[in-house]
């Protein structure tokens, strides 16, 4: 079984023509190769996303996760997704929470280069959705596990690796947050849990690659504080614990940046969920939907359209014609 498995995954991975994204932003609209996404819908501009951080999981403590088996288990799905009018996942360089403490998961060594195993899953990721026409929001570090790179400097070394391998691999569909939720408690390192640091770790990041797009989140209260919101190319916000009522006012006290705002992470389900997919649409935000016990916390389950039935039939009303 395991080597029909492997050959089904080589015939599937070659089946597919080889592709070339590109992403980009006019004004507060997004573009897939230069043209706008989702035209004549109402989700018209909006990237809508899908939060599959521990698609790319590892855990060094652990000797019973393959992690490769684990990357292997989500490319098949990724057209499935993409069918139901998702462009966009976000993936991490340090992954997220996967439902317990003391994982150690991080494309990053203590001195801010970059794992060769790690980030292959993370590029084979990548690939895949470009050749669906799809955008990867890459994030870059994650509360619990930055305490791995060693100083302030490992981590602003690991930005400037971060963009240099983007841009050497050719990468053109693929976005930087820089930290998910970047003032959480569970970051130690300065650079990163302040506005100010996150700012300066933006502009390194686009003084390495001016043309990339670049932002971190924030807590899933839905505001963003003002010095990050001025200085990113697009405005990330968590809706978690952000009630669907309140998702209008969050998403209206932000457009007076004149920027694409994307919710990139919503931990809401079923009916809840739905709801929140169409406040956002509604009022001019992208969402994205994180469906915290099937894909983020082990075991992972990567079931396309059975993950969650409500929210992929509202990602297709709004997303098609």
């Amino acid at each position: 079984m395991k080597k029909i498995f492997i050959l089904s995954l080589f015939l599937y991975a070659v089946s597919i023509a080889a592709g070339a994204t590109t992403v980009s932003i006019n004004k507060t609209q997004w573009q897939i190769n230069g043209r706008i996404t989702y035209p004549g819908t109402l989700a018209e501009g909006l990237l809508m996303n899908v939060r599959m951080v521990n698609g790319t999981f590892e855990d060094r403590n652990r000797t019973d996760f393959n992690s490769d088996e684990n990357t292997d288990c989500f490319i098949p799905k990724i057209p499935e997704y993409n069918s139901y009018g998702v462009r966009a996942f976000t993936l991490n360089l340090q992954g997220g929470f996967p439902g317990y403490e003391g994982a150690v998961n991080s494309a990053f060594r203590p001195n801010g280069t970059l794992r060769p195993n790690y980030m292959n899953r993370i590029k084979r990721v990548i690939d895949v959705c470009d050749k669906h026409g799809m955008i990867v929001i890459l994030g870059l570090f994650y509360q619990r596990q930055d305490q791995i790179l060693r100083d302030e400097e490992a981590v602003k070394h690991g930005v400037v690796n971060a963009v240099h391998w983007i841009r050497e691999n050719g990468l053109t569909n693929v976005v930087v947050e820089i930290a998910n939720e970047y003032n959480h408690r569970g970051f130690d390192h300065g650079v990163i849990k302040t506005a100010e640091g996150e700012v300066e770790l933006i502009r390194l990041a686009k003084e390495t690659a001016p043309d990339l797009l670049v932002s971190t989140s924030g807590l899933g209260h839905g505001r963003m504080d003002d010095l990050i919101a001025k200085e990113a190319d697009f405005i990330l916000i968590h809706f978690n614990g952000t009630k669907v009522e309140d998702i209008p006012n969050r998403i209206n006290a932000l457009k007076k940046y004149n920027k694409p705002i994307v919710c990139n992470e919503d931990d809401k389900i079923g009916n809840e969920a739905a709801l929140a997919l169409k406040a956002s649409v509604n009022n001019g935000c992208s969402w994205g939907f994180m469906h915290s016990k099937l894909n983020q916390y082990e075991p992972f389950e990567f079931n396309g359209y059975r993950d969650d039935p409500k929210v992929y039939d509202t990602f297709k009303e709004v997303t098609q014609k």
